[in-house]
């Protein structure tokens, strides 16, 4: 039979007091497991287990700091939620420089504690999620290539199977979903990987500079040309050319490119002599060849060429699935590369990732990640790093930035609305489910300007004989 702690938030309390962790699980109730040790020094021998969500340190300074430093170090690293007598403001910073998640002042505020721990909580499980998919794309038939969408895994597949033979490849998408990174990974895989990759656009290029960067030129070909030159097709010899936007190619272009891979020659400006080519060609487009083709403006028989394997990158708007991996993959790369502390994505940034419709693709996800990471402040990219069209998308389950005190007062007037809603303004069940005393849901109400709902029902019978006693340490 399953552990029916499994499902429950598993907090481990760090704090010698055993009558106060007694009433604090009572006061939590049945949705926590919380379990309990002396010291930090014996909080670090449970921390590396699967057994911890997170962890409710009582704060002493230098142990407490080497108990957030060794859960940071971990992967992935168990929220720590850090609670003293010290109402001095400089203990809370010091605790979040260390890399608190949260700071509380006895007596503790139970509700509040337990929207800390929930948030904490929720983190923690995305957390793990992302390890786990860490675990299963780290062996990845197509390095590169990161997505556990059903669509990916099929072009994963593809680019194995194609990889070994030298025909050509069409990939298709829109721009940003990343189809030069499917070129090479193509390039990567196949026996031609030890040779060079050659990636060459013709978007927005006049006709002339093309035809002279794909297939060179001799000395004296035009005024300038000094000496022979080398195109792009005799740099990959051996190799992969991957011939981007191909689509945008005048037709003229279009027919010498047929020849080229019709004949495996190619001449060069100013001359006739044919010159051998050995190389397998890769393009993309984000155009509808086919479309053209019957509008005459795209040769049929260059399509019929190119297109002998087509590969289709999906959008990212449709494997919204892949996107908290790729954001943990940028987010890393982009720390390395800019020398940052790795931080870690809250769930309200992602949930606005994941709501936003990506007209950019892969790429603007990667811009995205690269600007929240260079201009946050804090150990975590939250709502507050979004870029303006993204702030509105995000998840409202983050504590607004700004006044403590104003968050906490707005979270509670949200879960007790929540509640009477729920219970139809029965304040004596609502009182029950948030296992606070009736008389301090009453005072509630009116410190927090809650409007009472309609009781449209009688006060039932409610066994409150489970209530918790609050004891000092506790409100």
């Amino acid at each position: 039979m399953k552990d029916s702690n499994q499902a429950k938030k598993r907090v481990l309390l760090v704090d010698s007091d055993e009558a106060f962790a007694t009433v604090l699980r009572r006061a939590l109730g049945e949705g926590y497991a919380l379990s309990q040790v002396a010291s930090s020094e014996e909080a670090t021998s449970s921390l590396p287990s699967d057994e911890v969500d997170v962890v409710l340190l009582k704060w002493d300074d230098r142990d407490s700091q080497n108990l957030l430093k060794q859960a940071q170090e971990l992967e992935p690293a168990p929220p720590v939620i850090v609670f003293s007598w010290d109402t001095c403001h400089e203990t809370a910073m010091d605790a979040a420089k260390d890399g608190a998640w949260d700071f509380f002042v006895q007596p503790l505020d139970v509700l509040a504690l337990k929207f800390a721990l929930d948030r904490a909580h929720r983190r923690m499980s995305l957390a793990r999620d992302l390890a786990e998919t860490r675990k299963l794309t780290s062996n990845q038939p197509v390095e590169g290539l990161l997505g556990n969408s059903k669509s990916m895994q099929h072009v994963c597949e593809v680019v194995h199977k194609v990889a070994g033979v030298l025909t050509t490849v069409l990939i298709t998408g829109e721009s940003g979903t990343g189809k030069e990174v499917v070129a090479r990974a193509i390039h990567r895989l196949s026996a031609r990987a030890q040779k060079p990759f050659v990636a060459f656009s013709a978007c927005a290029l006049p006709e002339s500079l093309i035809e002279d960067e794909l297939f060179g030129h001799e000395k004296g070909a035009f005024t300038g040309a000094a000496q022979s030159r080398r195109g792009r097709f005799e740099e990959a010899k051996g190799g992969t050319i991957f011939l981007d936007e191909i689509g945008d190619l005048a037709l003229p272009l279009q027919a010498k490119l047929l020849r080229v891979l019709q004949e495996r020659t190619l001449e060069r400006l100013g001359s006739n002599a044919p010159v051998a080519v050995d190389v397998r060609v890769i393009c993309a487009t984000n155009r509808d060849l086919e479309k053209m083709v019957k509008e005459g403006t795209f040769r049929q028989d260059l399509y019929f060429r190119v297109s002998v394997i087509k590969i289709h990158i999906p959008p990212l708007r449709q494997r919204a699935d892949d996107i908290p991996l790729l954001a943990e993959y940028f987010l890393r790369m982009f720390a390395k590369a800019h020398d940052k502390r790795a931080r870690s994505l809250t769930p309200g940034f992602l949930g606005a990732l994941a709501g936003y419709s990506w007209p950019g693709n892969v790429r603007e996800l990667q811009n995205v990640i690269e600007r929240s990471l260079v201009l946050a402040n804090g150990q975590q990219l939250g709502v507050d790093d979004l870029p303006p069209e993204l702030k509105g998308l995000a998840a409202q389950d983050e504590i607004p930035r700004g006044s403590f005190e104003e968050a906490i007062r707005s979270f509670k007037r949200e879960i007790i609305r929540s509640s009477l809603k729920l219970h139809n303004g029965n304040k004596l069940r609502t009182a029950h489910e948030l296992q606070i005393s009736r008389c301090y849901l009453h005072r509630l109400l009116k410190q927090l300007n809650i409007e009472e709902q309609a009781d449209t029902s009688l006060e039932e019978d409610v066994d409150l004989t489970k209530e918790p006693v609050l004891e000092a340490r506790l409100q």
